[in-house]
C-alpha cells in the first residue's frame, strides 16, 4: 500500500469530483481512498475511466480503497455491498476494502450482534480476497479489543487498519499493537480539521524547514510509516500535501510533535462497540 493518497470525504458532485481527481492525479497522486457512504464512487468510477486516457494512465496505476458501509455487515449483505463497489467505480476489482466501522447500523452501540455482524461481513471479505475482487482486506476504526478478536477467527489476517491519527491524537499502543502483528495503520484526519494547522509548535517546526503546517503534520506520520490519505479541493493545497518527501523530521522535531498528545479526538468514537 502506498503511503500518500487522495482522501474524498464529502467530496460530491461529478463536476467537483473530476477537478479534484485530474489536479491529484497530475500531482503524482495514486491512491484513492472512498466508501459507499460517501455516495461518491459512481462519481470516482466516472473521472477515471475520462482521465486514464487524457494522463496517459492505466487502472494498474491507480489504488483504489473503498469500505463496506455499516448498513451492509453481515456475510450476504457484504459480499453483494463490494461488487456493488467495484460496479461502480468501474474497475474490476478493488486493491483494498476495508469494513468501515466495528458496528451494524440501527444497532445499539452495546449490543452484542455487532460481534457476530463483523465477523460474518470478514468471512464475506476473506471470499472476495480468493476470488481476486480484492487485492487485500481490512478494517477501520477498530479497537485492539476489536482486532484481537478478529484475529481470533480469521483466515486471512487484516492488512491495514485506518483510523484517526495525529499529533493531539496519537494512538501509540495501537500504532505498537499494529506494528507487532504486521498491520498497515493508515491515518485520517492528520490535520486535525484545521486545528493543528494553527497550533505553535507545527507553525514552528514548518518554518524551520521552510514548510508549510500541513505538510509538516502529514510528514510526521509518514515518517513512522503510517500512511496519511488528506483531501483537499484546493489544486495548490492537493499539490502542497504532496510535497513531503523532500525533507526530514529530526529526533527534536519529533519529540515536540509527540508532546502535543492531548487525547483530543475529532471524529466518532468506536470504543464502546460492542
Amino acid at each position: 500500500m502506498l503511503l500518500f493518497g487522495l482522501g474524498t470525504h464529502q467530496l460530491t458532485g461529478g463536476d467537483l469530483v473530476h477537478r479534484v481527481l485530474e489536479a491529484a492525479l497530475a500531482a503524482n497522486y495514486r491512491l484513492i481512498d472512498t466508501a459507499s457512504v460517501y455516495r461518491n464512487e459512481t462519481d470516482i468510477g466516472t473521472s477515471l475511466q475520462k482521465l486514464y486516457p487524457q494522463l496517459n494512465l492505466n487502472r494498474s496505476d491507480i489504488f483504489i480503497t473503498t469500505k463496506l458501509g455499516p448498513k451492509d455487515q453481515g456475510y450476504d449483505k457484504a459480499y453483494r455491498a463490494c461488487l456493488k463497489s467495484i460496479e461502480k467505480l468501474q474497475c474490476e476489482y478493488l486493491d483494498l476494502y476495508l469494513i468501515h466501522w466495528p458496528g451494524r447500523q440501527k444497532l445499539k452501540h452495546d449490543d452484542e450482534q455487532n460481534r457476530s455482524y463483523r465477523k460474518e461481513s470478514w468471512r464475506a471479505m476473506e471470499r472476495l480476497y480468493k476470488e481476486g475482487k480484492v487485492k487485500s482486506i481490512g478494517v477501520s476504526n477498530y479497537t485492539i479489543r476489536h482486532l484481537e478478536e478478529l484475529l481470533s477467527h480469521a483466515e486471512i489476517p487484516p492488512s491495514v487498519l485506518q483510523v484517526e491519527f495525529h499529533p493531539y491524537y496519537r494512538q501509540q499502543e495501537l500504532l505498537d499493537w499494529c506494528k507487532e502483528h504486521n498491520i498497515r495503520m493508515q491515518a485520517y484526519t492528520s490535520l486535525g480539521k484545521g486545528k493543528l494547522l494553527l497550533d505553535p509548535v507545527v507553525i514552528q517546526i514548518a518554518k524551520k524547514h521552510g514548510k508549510k503546517p500541513s505538510q509538516v503534520l502529514l510528514k510526521w506520520a509518514v515518517q513512522q510509516g503510517i500512511g496519511v490519505i488528506p483531501k483537499s479541493t484546493n489544486p495548490e493545497h492537493i499539490q502542497d500535501n504532496s510535497a513531503i518527501f523532500d525533507f526530514e523530521l529530526c529526533s527534536q522535531d519529533m519529540d515536540m510533535l509527540n508532546g502535543l498528545h492531548s487525547n483530543t479526538k475529532y471524529c466518532w468514537d468506536p470504543s464502546d462497540i460492542a
